[in-house]
């Protein structure tokens, strides 16, 4: 049975990459604070083993046996007000190699990493895994770093490596902060949300379908690829917003631009996945409309 290491597996994504891999006869090995409050989002099941090690204890740790894959998702610091802390932000970087030193004690010959759109600063075209990146904000500075330097560290140790710079994942069990999870429990509340004027152009992915890509990455990805992970297809913020508020209360007046944007705001942020589905045959698979009227329900 094939072995997988997981950090940051209490986030959207890290827990349904468990609840997806347990479909494929993985083991999973997840990484956690134990004082984290979503622990309760791993799925509890005789293959899935949860280990109390922060993000800052990787170069302690010692695990029995052999492994083959390591997923790194943990990054401290993801929220807007801490993208810009740089000595918190320096640390992730070493808090990367860190752990790409821990895939190789432990036997793993794939190391993936999570990168994000943070890299790519701002853009008008499809961000391609080629395309030349200017990120802006600490948080992209670093994931950008953590990405190269990885990287090399996996080329030197003999680890096959891959990075998914994400896009915008939603889904059940979303942080209650995100935009969607923010606009339903707002509309569910009665009341109308504060919003930007939403005229961006954004790619939201479900995280079902996030956490195949991965799996996908993991068995079938090509050495040293950088691979854009989002649905492919991008609209308008105001328009999942609008449809939002007609699952939810049809009633409520929006009221776009009460709320100003955010330092660094990128405008337009649509992934090319053509070479991730060319290299590992994944393809989305939950329409939008889908994914957020499971969140509603």
């Amino acid at each position: 049975m094939r072995k997988i290491i997981l950090t940051g597996a209490t986030g959207l994504i890290g827990s349904t990459i468990v609840s997806e891999a347990l479909k494929k006869d993985y083991k999973i090995t997840c990484l956690v604070r134990k004082t984290s409050s979503r622990i309760k989002n791993i799925p509890q099941n005789e293959n899935v083993r949860v280990v109390d090690c922060p993000i800052t204890s990787y170069t302690n740790l010692e695990l029995e046996g052999k492994y083959n894959i390591f997923m790194h998702l943990a990054w401290d610091k993801t929220s807007v007000g801490g993208r810009d802390d740089v000595d918190c932000q320096l640390n992730n970087i070493q808090y990367t190699l860190d752990a790409v030193r821990l895939a190789h004690r432990c036997g793993c010959t794939v190391f993936i990493g999570a990168g994000s759109q943070a890299e790519y600063g701002i853009q008008k075209v499809p961000l391609t895994s080629d395309l030349p990146v200017n990120p802006e904000s600490g948080y992209g500075i670093a994931k950008y770093t953590a990405g190269k330097l990885s990287a090399i560290l996996c080329k030197q140790l003999g680890i096959r490596f891959n990075w998914m710079r994400i896009l915008s994942i939603y889904g059940l069990n979303d942080g209650k902060n995100t935009l969607i999870s923010y606009v339903i429990n707002e509309l569910k509340a009665g009341r109308s949300p504060e919003l930007t004027k939403c005229e961006q152009i954004w790619d939201y992915l479900h995280c079902d379908d996030a956490a195949r890509a991965f799996l996908s990455v993991a068995e079938k990805g090509f050495d040293g690829k950088i691979y854009p992970l989002g649905s492919g297809q991008g609209r308008k913020l105001s328009e999942y917003v609008t449809d939002i508020r007609d699952a939810v209360a049809p009633d409520i007046k929006l009221s776009f631009g009460k709320k100003p944007y955010y330092p660094h705001q990128p405008m337009h942020l649509v992934a090319d996945v053509s070479e991730l589905e060319k290299d590992t045959g994944w393809k989305p698979q939950i329409e939008s409309s889908d994914g957020i009227q499971e969140m509603i329900q």
